[in-house]
């Protein structure tokens, strides 16, 4: 990278022509894989930039999954193969979640979908019964929605003591699109919506493309801290907290009654809104009861269908208090196109048939023995895990950093995400930990071998990993 000048020539804000214009000497080489980008103060200095423009335009390439970059490392160009390209010959066999197929031969631990136990063979009946009843409604645009759609809302979203109404359900395409919608709708550009500094980070980023501005909120080995919260609440005055309270996405920590109680209480006194994406816990039995039963009057809850039964559905619903329900609905027509009939009918016929109900438990049943592949496998190592939930979240041992190691695991044919895919915002705590899913291989031997890669990396520590082998 010595004597090395982006080109800046062009029109738009200068931290995405500089984006762009890297971008563009990766594609052409003249950046190659594995080549460390020049540190943001040096760069600055030569583009005659400030150190806050160069650090967007390394964010915006982080988005772009153009590079990876750790506090006290650097930034990194990723390997092309997992990058925008897409690779010459695609493993479709797995069908994955993220932007590009998984290159041929490399096994998808980056995905934490329902696990293929056949559910094909069930969906297709359904659709097909569909098809043959509604013609004129497939053909049309969806004007009305039935009230099954939102009874199927209700019953899906039901957990604990949790019983939502029908009129106060949304159906949507997702629990991502239920939560963007809800965003959309009740706050306003230039206002802060709160997260924790590791979460399902793609809403932060999704937010962010519609001008909201993230506030960042601690945590600790029992979930978000309370006291932070409100110290956040205090200075940044958030109209929003997303939250995943139970089986948390990635690390797994599920909040106690006391610590929801607290938020609830906090939410009221600066009169934040709560979203609460329970899209784990409905496939966990945790008893504790969700911030909705704390506070009903100003949470949302979101749920759907992708880990439990089938991603490719993309059935979703939310239960929010009725008086945002119209306008929620509105935003997330906007946002999305609207909802498809046929996608609406079968996940509605799915849940009051009781049919995804029997899908989820034999979702459950094969995500717990890849589990129990998993916990045999790396005894003796750091890492959070639930039976029913088809993800890790692994502490790397020293002097492994969590890029390094994603990094590492690819080399080998193993993709997971690093730490930086989790971040909602630019965070200086470094957590060392990755995230890999265990449902996306087509079956349990596809599993042991990739947990077994994991393994020997970890045996061998960074000794036994050289990027430029």
């Amino acid at each position: 990278m010595t004597n090395w000048i982006p080109d800046l020539t062009g029109s738009g804000p200068l931290y995405q022509r500089l984006a762009d214009s890297i971008e563009a000497d990766i594609d052409r080489g003249v950046i190659g894989a594995g080549a460390k980008l020049p540190p943001q103060r040096d760069l600055a200095y030569d583009i005659g930039a400030t150190v806050g423009t160069v650090g967007r335009a390394y964010q915006l390439l982080r988005e772009r999954g153009l590079v990876s970059g750790e506090v006290g490392r650097g930034t990194y160009v990723l390997s092309q193969n997992i990058g925008v390209t897409k690779p010459e010959a695609p493993d479709t066999s797995v069908e994955g979640t993220r932007y590009v197929d998984a290159p041929k031969g490399k096994l998808r631990f980056d995905s934490t979908a329902a696990p293929d136990i056949g559910q094909g063979a069930v969906v297709a009946d359904v659709l097909s019964r569909t098809a043959q009843d509604h013609p004129h409604e497939i053909s049309s645009y969806t004007r009305d929605f039935p009230d099954r759609w939102y009874e199927a809302g209700a019953r899906w979203l039901s957990r604990n003591a949790f019983r939502p109404t029908i009129d106060t359900i949304v159906p949507t395409l997702g629990t991502h699109a239920a939560v963007m919608a809800a965003i959309a709708a009740l706050t306003t550009p230039g206002d802060y919506v709160a997260f924790e500094h590791l979460t399902y980070s793609q809403i932060s980023r999704s937010a962010g493309l519609i001008g909201r501005r993230t506030a960042l909120v601690a945590s600790d080995d029992e979930g978000l801290d309370p006291a932070d919260f409100e110290r956040v609440c205090a200075q940044k005055h958030p109209k929003m907290i997303f939250l995943i309270p139970t089986a948390q996405n990635p690390t797994l920590l599920t909040l106690s009654s006391a610590r929801r109680e607290a938020i609830a209480r906090i939410a009221r006194d600066y009169n934040v809104i709560l979203i609460e994406d329970d899209l784990y816990g409905h496939l966990t039995d945790d008893p504790t009861p969700l911030l909705a039963e704390f506070a009903p009057e100003r949470t949302i809850i979101a749920g759907g269908l992708s880990k439990s039964v089938a991603a490719g559905l993309r059935g979703g619903w939310l239960s929010c208090p009725p008086a945002y329900r119209h306008r929620i609905r509105v935003a997330h027509k906007m946002m999305t196109g609207g909802m498809p009939f046929l996608l609406a009918e079968v996940n509605a016929r799915l849940v009051l048939s009781g049919q995804a109900s029997e899908i989820r438990k034999r979702s459950i049943a094969e995500i717990s023995a890849r589990m129990s592949i998993v916990r045999e496998s790396l005894a003796g190592f750091s890492f959070r895990s639930h039976d029913k939930v088809p993800f890790v979240w692994l502490t790397l041992p020293d002097p492994w950093l969590s890029g390094t190691f994603k990094n590492a695991c690819l080399e080998h044919g193993v993709l997971i995400d690093d730490e930086d895919e989790f971040k909602a915002g630019r965070s200086e705590r470094v957590f060392h930990g990755v995230r890999f899913g265990v449902s996306q291989p087509s079956g349990r031997e596809g599993v042991a071998g990739g947990v077994a890669v994991i393994r020997r990396l970890l045996d061998e520590g960074r000794a036994g990993y050289d990027s430029f082998s």
